[in-house]
């Protein structure tokens, strides 16, 4: 898989002597959660995150669903449909735009490098990549702009980033709607680890399953 850091939690880590933007840009979300346009906000977060943006929109999800439990479905169903949009515009990137956009957006991740060797087998591999880097804490914009880049088929990117998508905001949503605000620490800073734990014993399982 590509080589690319990337913490279990959500909140964002600056480049060391950066200015605390990404911090900042952080809290300017949440405080805009409980806002009359939240949702929208949502959508654009969700959409931005898929090709460029660096904050996921889990930032923007716990505090909404929080506040109105009662919306938690059809928040989660704003960010798989919006992301899921976004995906499509980072797979563009990669298709026309990858010299200028999208290898500074890899180089940003660490990605560049590990990309050049990885994509003559990425397309083998290219609807688990999408469905890893939609639920995990992996940058799900470096598997967009890939996908596009090496020519993935556009249905099975769709059909792995609605999946993965889903997967992991409807998770979030139901969680944050059952048990509320004691669960959210685990949310925040656990779910992202379980989420990889379980795609790898997935893919595991039917590499296996394959050898057999």
């Amino acid at each position: 898989m590509i080589g690319a850091s990337a913490a279990a939690g959500i909140h964002p880590r600056n480049q060391p002597g950066d200015p605390d933007v990404l911090r900042l840009c952080y809290d300017s979300l949440v405080r805009r959660a409980r806002s009359p346009g939240a949702l929208w906000l949502l959508a654009a977060v969700s959409f931005a995150e898929s090709s460029v943006f660096p904050i996921p929109p889990d930032a923007l999800m716990i505090p909404m669903i929080l506040a109105a439990p009662r919306r938690a479905f059809r928040i989660a169903l704003v960010a798989t449909v919006s992301s899921v949009i976004g995906g499509l515009l980072g797979y563009a990137i990669g298709a026309f735009l990858y010299d200028a956009v999208g290898r500074p957006v890899l180089e940003l991740h660490g990605s560049a490098e590990a990309v050049a060797e990885f994509n003559q087998t990425f397309n083998d591999w290219g609807a688990w990549a999408v469905l890893v880097a939609g639920v995990t804490p992996f940058p799900y914009k470096v598997i967009t702009i890939v996908s596009g880049w090496t020519g993935l088929s556009i249905p099975v990117f769709v059909a792995a980033s609605t999946v993965a998508r889903g997967l992991r905001f409807f998770i979030v949503a139901a969680l944050l709607w059952r048990f509320g605000e004691p669960i959210r620490t685990m949310v925040e800073k656990r779910l992202g680890l379980w989420f990889t734990v379980f795609c790898v014993l997935l893919v595991g399982g039917f590499a296996l399953l394959g050898l057999a």
